[in-house]
Formats: structure tokens, C-alpha cells, sequence
């Protein structure tokens, strides 16, 4: 009887699978594409979404500067302005491009209550532009400078208006406005925003024609350019136009544009401007309560000739001013705007109207179509930023 074979342990040869470390980091989203898409947001005014994919970014990228000046943005509009303006001064203590350093500035001057302190930001945002562009006038076909003399312009822009209100009692205050704007035009000579800043110091200075050239001019830049889109946002330096010529002006300032126009019974041109920003949001109070305002004029004025204009007589342009106001105090009430004076003043208007005779017409405003918002990526955003 032969002995039986051990059986021997067969060593398995065979390779077990191991998760592909490298190509599973590979496949994450990088920090550019993750930066993207937070702009891309923050355009939609999803900014706790943006917040999320920001946040990765700078854990990603902890130098990301850009990444970081969007998010002290972001940080604002969700309220957080105590960590928005420590973000903004890290960013200027930290020695951040010099685009990045200015931006920083221009925000924490916004944030400023003493109008001392925010000249002294928006002054220390246009030297470090100066700075950074050497060549800032000789090479303004280049994108880049024009980027950085458009910012310029509107810094001192700003700087003007703190002259022309909360200094303008100050003995230097005309020659200062003078000064600012004069280095405004050089840096863009052909800045609406300058234009009509511009303008608001010659009516100050009660010159009205100068004004009214200035008014003109700045209309003419682009007042045959699409409507384009109001985006919400707090700072001007993110109020952009997603849909339209990029060249047209951002809501507000079409709505300042308004207002010097009806200072100045430009009235056609007035209805002309309000007419196209309704038309882009038709919940933008002020549009409404200056459309309102400026039927009104156009009824006393035609009520005084005696004369229908564009072929409406004076009750006619009244009724109008009180539905446009009435629409204006209804938004009101339903958005809890801020603006309590031009609030007030649309009760005045509307007491003049019914005074006049001029009775509501009863519109309501909510009774607008709804629109069904579609947002068909919104779970993958979500998962992508987690």
C-alpha cells in the first residue's frame, strides 16, 4: 500500500485590485474648476452654494488669493461683514497682487461709516493701480488697462460722492470734486459713470446746460445697446451683466442717470431709460417710483401749456403716475425695502394725485405670471461642493 501524497498549499499568483489612488485624485475637481464654478454662482446669486465650492478652493489652493477676495464678497452678501472685512484686511496685510490689494480697499470702503476712512481706502486703491500700471495711459488699447482704468475712474467716482454729500459742507469740498473727476476723465475719458458724476456737479454749481451736455453724452455711450440684466450684489465691482451688451451701464446707475434727466424735464428720455429697466426686472422699486414720479411732472408741465403730450392729456399722464406709484408701494411693502425717504415721498406724490382728482386704478402686481425656476444641476452642485 503506497503512502499517501501530502497535499502542498498552492500559493495564489493571482493580483488582488487595489484602488488606483493617483487616478481617483486626478478625477477631483481642480481649484480653477472649482473657482469657476463659485463665479458662476455668485452670477446667480447662489452665494451659500458659491460660499461651499470657495471654501474648497482656498483649502485646496490656500494661495488663491482671488478665491479669497470673492469669498469676503460672498461673506457680505449673507451678512457676515465682521469676517468679511478681516478677510479683506488679511488679504492687504498678506501682499496680494496688486489687483487683489485694490479690490480689498474698495470693499472695506464701502463697509466704512466714517467718510474720512473710506476716502482714505479708495485713495489707497487707485495708488496701488497707479503703481501696478506704469504704462496706464500709453497702451489703453490693452484689456488689462482698461480694466484697471475703468476702476480707477470709479473709485474717484466715489470719492466724489462722499465730497458731494457727506463733506460737502467742508470749505474744499467743490475744488476736491474738481480735482477727483479731472483725473477721473483722464484715466477713462469716456466712463458713464464719470459723465454723470460730472453732471451732478455742474447742477450743484447750477449750471444746467453743462449738466445737460454731460447727461447727453453719457446716454449716447449706449443707449442704442440691449437692456441687459440687473445682478444683485453688494459691491458695484460685482454688479455685472450677464445677459446684454457689456458696455450697458449696471441698473443703478441707468437709475441716477433718471434722476438727473428729470432734474433736468429731460422727460421723454427719462421714460425712455425707466421703460428699459423695467422691462429687464419689472420688481425694481425705484424704477417704478421714478416712472411715477416723472409722469406726474409731465402732467403738471402738460397741464400748464394747456398741450397733450404724445398725444396723452394731463389726466391721462396723472393716471399713469398713480399706477406706477401704487405698483412702487406695493414692491415696497413685499420686499421690505430699505429706502424709507423714497417711500415717504411716493405717499406725498400719491396725496398730491389724489388731491388732483386721480384715483387708484386698483393694479396688482402679484398678479404677474409665475415663473417655474428650473434649476436641474442644483443636487450635483451641491454634491460637488461638499
Amino acid at each position: 500500500m503506497g503512502r499517501t501524497k501530502t497535499k502542498t498549499k498552492r500559493k495564489d499568483t493571482r493580483r488582488i485590485s487595489t484602488p488606483d489612488i493617483s487616478a481617483a485624485a486626478s478625477s477631483r475637481p481642480s481649484a480653477a474648476a472649482l473657482f469657476e464654478k463659485a463665479q458662476s454662482l455668485v452670477e446667480q446669486c447662489d452665494y451659500e452654494l458659491a460660499a461651499k465650492f470657495l471654501k474648497r478652493v482656498i483649502e485646496t489652493d490656500g494661495s488663491h488669493t482671488q478665491a479669497k477676495e470673492l469669498f469676503g464678497v460672498v461673506l457680505l452678501e449673507l451678512g457676515d461683514l465682521e469676517n468679511a472685512q478681516e478677510l479683506f484686511h488679511n488679504l492687504i496685510s498678506s501682499n496680494s497682487p496688486p489687483s487683489v490689494t485694490a479690490s480689498a480697499h474698495l470693499h472695506l470702503a464701502q463697509l466704512c461709516e466714517n467718510p474720512r476712512e473710506a476716502l482714505d481706502h479708495y485713495q489707497k486703491a487707485v495708488d496701488t493701480l497707479y503703481n501696478s500700471e506704469s504704462s496706464l495711459f500709453v497702451t489703453q488699447g490693452q484689456s488689462d488697462d482698461l480694466q484697471s482704468r475703468t476702476t480707477i475712474a470709479k473709485a474717484l467716482v466715489a470719492m466724489t460722492e462722499i465730497w458731494l454729500t457727506d463733506l460737502c459742507m467742508e470749505p474744499e469740498a467743490e475744488q476736491n470734486c474738481e480735482s477727483l473727476l479731472n483725473l477721473a476723465i483722464q484715466a477713462d475719458p469716456e466712463n458713464i459713470e464719470v459723465l454723470q458724476s460730472l453732471a451732478s456737479v455742474r447742477m450743484s454749481q447750477q449750471k444746467p446746460e453743462d449738466a445737460k451736455s454731460l447727461v447727453e453724452k453719457s446716454w449716447s455711450l449706449w443707449k442704442e445697446l440691449p437692456a441687459g440684466k440687473r445682478h444683485r450684489s453688494f459691491s458695484s465691482l460685482y454688479l455685472i451683466n450677464p445677459l446684454g451688451d457689456p458696455s450697458t451701464p449696471v441698473v443703478p446707475t441707468r437709475l441716477s442717470l433718471t434722476r438727473l434727466m428729470l432734474e433736468l424735464s429731460m422727460y421723454k428720455e427719462a421714460l425712455t431709460v425707466l421703460t428699459g429697466i423695467i422691462e429687464t426686472d419689472d420688481q425694481e422699486v425705484e424704477a417704478w417710483y421714478l416712472e411715477g414720479w416723472c409722469f406726474l411732472l409731465m402732467s403738471e408741465d402738460a397741464k400748464a401749456r394747456g398741450a397733450e403730450v404724445e398725444g396723452l392729456s394731463w389726466n391721462e399722464l396723472a393716471q399713469d403716475a398713480r399706477d406706477c406709484l401704487d405698483t412702487c408701494i406695493t414692491l415696497f411693502g413685499n420686499q421690505n425695502h430699505p429706502d424709507t425717504a423714497m417711500l415717504s415721498h411716493a405717499h406725498e406724490l400719491v396725496k398730491q394725485l389724489q388731491d388732483m382728482g386721480v384715483k387708484s386704478s386698483n393694479l396688482d402686481p402679484g398678479d404677474d405670471e409665475e415663473w417655474e425656476d428650473v434649476e436641474g444641476s442644483e443636487d450635483e452642485d451641491t454634491e460637488m461642493a461638499a
